[in-house]
C-alpha cells in the first residue's frame, strides 16, 4: 500500500507555492499518493493589491489549488509543511490552519507520523531555521516524528545547506526557487514519502 502524504503550504508571491510543488513531485517518485493544498487567505484584499506579485499569485492559484481541511490531515501518512517567514516565525496563514488542528491533536490523530517543513524568506538569514524550528515546536505537541533534511544528499549542499529544510532566498522583488532549490524540495518529499511508508507499514 502506498503512503498518503499531504504537502500543505501558505505563499503569497508563489516561491513557496513552487517549493510545494517540487517537494510533491518528490514523495510521488517514491510511489505516495498525495494531496497539495494550500492553506487559506487571511490577508484583506486591499494589502494583497498593493503588491502585485501577491495578487497575481492569489488569483492564479485560488481555483487551482484546494484549500487544506482537517481531513486532509487526518487522511495522510506524513506531513510537509511549507511556509514564507514572517519574523522568523510561520505565516498567520499556516498557522491559523494548524491552530484548528486541536481536535485531531486530542485525539491522537497526529500522532507518530513522519513531517517536514520548508521555507522561502527575502534573504537568506531572513529567519529560515527559526521558523522551521518554531513549526517544529508544534510537531514536538503533537508527538510526530520530525524528519529533517540534515546533510544527506548533495542536493542539500547544492542548494544552501541548510540542514533543517528545503529554504529558498526569494530576494526582493521575489525571484522564483531555481532549479538547485527544487531539487533539494524534491529530494526533501522522497526522503518524507520514504519515512511515512517505514512507518505506516
Amino acid at each position: 500500500m502506498s503512503a498518503h502524504v499531504l504537502v500543505v503550504y501558505y505563499s503569497a508571491t508563489g516561491s513557496v507555492h513552487r517549493l510545494a510543488r517540487a517537494v510533491a513531485e518528490g514523495a510521488e517518485s517514491f510511489g505516495a499518493e498525495v494531496r497539495l493544498r494550500r492553506v487559506a487567505e487571511l490577508a484583506p484584499d486591499e494589502a494583497m493589491a498593493a503588491n502585485p506579485d501577491w495578487a497575481a499569485h492569489h488569483r492564479e492559484t485560488e481555483s487551482a489549488v484546494e484549500v487544506a481541511e482537517l481531513a486532509d490531515l487526518e487522511w495522510a501518512d506524513g506531513y510537509a509543511f511549507g511556509t514564507p517567514t514572517r519574523y522568523g516565525a510561520p505565516a498567520a496563514q499556516l498557522k491559523q490552519f494548524i491552530d484548528t488542528a486541536g481536535r485531531l491533536w486530542q485525539e491522537g490523530k497526529l500522532a507518530d507520523k513522519p513531517v517536514t517543513a520548508f521555507v522561502s524568506s527575502a534573504e537568506r538569514h531572513g529567519g529560515q531555521e527559526s521558523t522551521i524550528l518554531s513549526l517544529n515546536n508544534v510537531f514536538y505537541h503533537w508527538g510526530a516524528v520530525i524528519v529533517p533534511l540534515g546533510y544527506t544528499d548533495d542536493a542539500v549542499y547544492a542548494s544552501g545547506g541548510n540542514p533543517y529544510g528545503t529554504s529558498w532566498p526569494a530576494g526582493f522583488p521575489s525571484t522564483p526557487p531555481d532549479e538547485t532549490a527544487l531539487a533539494c524540495a524534491r529530494f526533501q518529499g522522497a526522503r518524507l514519502a520514504r519515512f511515512a511508508t517505514l512507518l505506516a507499514g
